[in-house]
């Protein structure tokens, strides 16, 4: 993968050496996508169960998965996406999605001070660009339904609303959008062919 650079910061592939980095970014910023009133504890237990280094190295490992991992100039990491490139599993999900095969936008998370500036857009473009070129037709994710940063976020991206599911955040459920990019665009909405 060819490195992006943006001024202060450069997108590349995350590896297994990453993974505690990752977990520690990932602590730091999870709880940021949660919605106002969200137990610590339902948000301790979610970051203790599905962000850990174990989890990354597990994913730096994985056919299925991808990293991208934003650094600065002093090497520090700044965000990360994590991809898959399998179907979903969830029933909510397989129903609302419209482009197969699919890929996942699994994680994109950054630290509150590259709020506003191009690291999300890089990392997010780098993971879309990957999964097409592994042969996705499309990308969805799940994002909180009262996140209305991050949802305003992904529609720029090209992201639309297509269902919703539900999300387990330690014992607390939350009600999640589906949003879906699909490569093939009106074409594959419409069932046309090219």
């Amino acid at each position: 993968m060819q490195l992006r650079d943006s001024r202060d910061v450069i997108v590349r592939a995350g590896m297994a050496r990453d993974a505690d980095r990752l977990a520690v970014l990932a602590q730091a910023t999870f709880p940021l996508a949660c919605p106002p009133g969200t137990l610590k504890a339902d948000i301790e237990a979610h970051v203790a169960r599905h962000l850990t280094a174990e989890t990354f190295q597990a994913a730096a490992a994985s056919a299925q998965a991808r990293i991208f991992v934003a650094e600065n100039t002093e090497g520090d990491l700044v965000g990360y996406t994590l991809i898959y490139l399998d179907e979903p599993t969830d029933p909510a999900v397989i129903e609302a999605i419209t482009a197969r095969p699919t890929s996942e936008l699994s994680k994109c998370y950054v630290l509150p001070s590259c709020h506003g500036t191009p690291v999300a857009r890089l990392l997010v473009q780098a993971s879309i660009e990957e999964a097409a070129r592994c042969g996705a037709a499309g990308m969805w994710l799940g994002v909180n339904g009262r996140n209305t940063r991050a949802q305003a976020f992904y529609r720029k991206m090209g992201f639309e609303p297509v269902g919703t599911r539900r999300f387990v955040v330690g014992g607390e459920v939350h009600a999640d959008l589906v949003l879906e990019r699909n490569y093939l665009g009106k074409l594959a909405k419409s069932g046309e062919t090219k």
